[in-house]
């Protein structure tokens, strides 16, 4: 009983439910209640309608396109294109998860199986997945049980109508209307072997963002031990800089080496790859620097409390995110900018120099960098102490 008399004890207790509630806020608070919403599909509608024996026309492009767009249940913001290029365009530019396909055949080929040689069209669904793994599996399983849903109905119209015509229905056309169109899926920019389902890109970031982190410690109290041993702070800090970028580039090349050496992982652009990891590297080195100098070691709680609420969203669709974490966490954190930029080079093959990615991680490196440098003019307790005591 003794030791319940403890004040630590109670004091301990006391931050280890503090410390379980932010880190479970930041791991789990986030994301929990998480769910697609708004995702952006290109819908290709190239079918021609056709004329029927009775004199009717049968369009069915027309019908699914007004049945999908006329569908809110549905988690999808449809963009209707004019063709499958222009669909495949969007996605290479990541406008899109995926795209629904439908061919000009696809009336004829329903028409076609009340005749003795049905002729069913091929339905395309295309999914993005180096865009986001999780959206995109999501956009393929929503297409894919639309087209079985609309498929399912076509059949019991058709069924309905041959059996007013005739109580016989030959085989052919019986297995006709088991599939009146046939889904075919297809999978553009694929992840590749060895990516960790797609989260490689938020893995590659976090191994980056604990060695710069590294880096800069390393560096914060080697200057430290310099400046208190007589040199001057401004040179410490350029020096500091200096050889931070030199660790960064050396440790990026490494990591890329070392992800497709040893795990073999495949990327689309190793060159791309390595690039945007070294400018999220030194952004990285340069905003942690930044903090270490001012603030010192007590920037250590800041620079972690960052990371663990930023990994949980890093790979997950901005689409499937709560408001909240998006507009609180999402739109400003320096990994997303860090991942979506891997993510263009590693399954995309785009590096694009001008793009939001490489500007905002060279803001963070450039205003870093002044920081760094700044903190040269920062007065050490030491020597502010000497001030005050003459």
């Amino acid at each position: 009983m003794a030791l319940l008399k403890q004040k630590l004890v109670w004091i301990g207790i006391v931050i280890i439910v503090i410390v379980l509630m932010v880190f479970g806020l930041a791991m789990m608070g986030s994301v929990i209640g998480a769910k697609p919403q708004n995702l952006p599909v290109a819908l290709v509608v190239q079918d021609q309608a056709v004329n029927l024996p009775n004199g009717t026309e049968l369009n069915v492009g027309q019908m699914v396109k007004e049945k999908l767009t006329a569908n809110e249940a549905l988690p999808i913001v449809w963009t209707v294109v004019g063709s499958e290029a222009e669909a495949r365009k969007g996605l290479d530019q990541q406008d899109y998860y995926g795209a629904l396909v439908l061919p000009s055949e696809l009336s004829a080929g329903i028409a076609s199986i009340s005749t003795a040689e049905p002729k069913p069209a091929v339905v395309k669904i295309l999914a993005n997945e180096g865009m986001n793994t999780q959206a995109s599996s999501a956009v393929k399983q929503i297409l894919g049980q639309a087209a079985r849903t609309i498929s399912s109905e076509l059949s019991n119209q058709l069924l309905t109508q041959i059996s007013t015509q005739s109580e016989v229905v030959p085989v052919g056309t019986a297995k006709a209307l088991l599939t009146p169109f046939t889904i075919q899926e297809e999978t553009v920019h694929a992840i590749g072997a060895n990516n960790a389902s797609g989260s490689a890109p938020g893995m590659l970031t976090q191994i980056m963002w604990i060695g710069s982190l590294a880096t800069s410690l390393i560096l914060f109290f080697s200057s430290q031990k310099a400046a208190a041993g007589g040199a001057r702070r401004m040179s410490s800090a350029i020096v500091q800089a200096i050889i931070g970028i030199v660790f960064i580039t050396v440790v990026s090349g490494y990591l890329v080496w070392m992800a497709t050496s040893w795990y073999g992982m495949e990327l689309a652009d190793v060159t791309g790859t390595w690039w945007m990891l070294l400018v999220a590297g030194v952004a990285f080195f340069m905003l942690q620097s930044a903090l270490v100098n001012w603030l010192g070691v007590p920037a250590m709680p800041i620079l972690i409390l960052l990371m663990f609420f930023s990994l949980p969203v890093v790979n997950m669709a901005p689409e499937f995110l709560p408001q909240t974490t998006h507009d609180w966490l999402y739109s400003w954190t320096p990994f997303r900018f860090a991942a979506s930029g891997l993510r263009n080079s590693m399954y995309f093959n785009d590096i694009d120099s001008a793009s939001t990615n490489l500007t905002v991680m060279w803001s963070i490196a450039a205003v870093g960098l002044v920081l760094v440098v700044a903190s040269g003019f920062k007065k050490s307790k030491a020597s502010a102490g000497q001030t005050s005591a003459q």
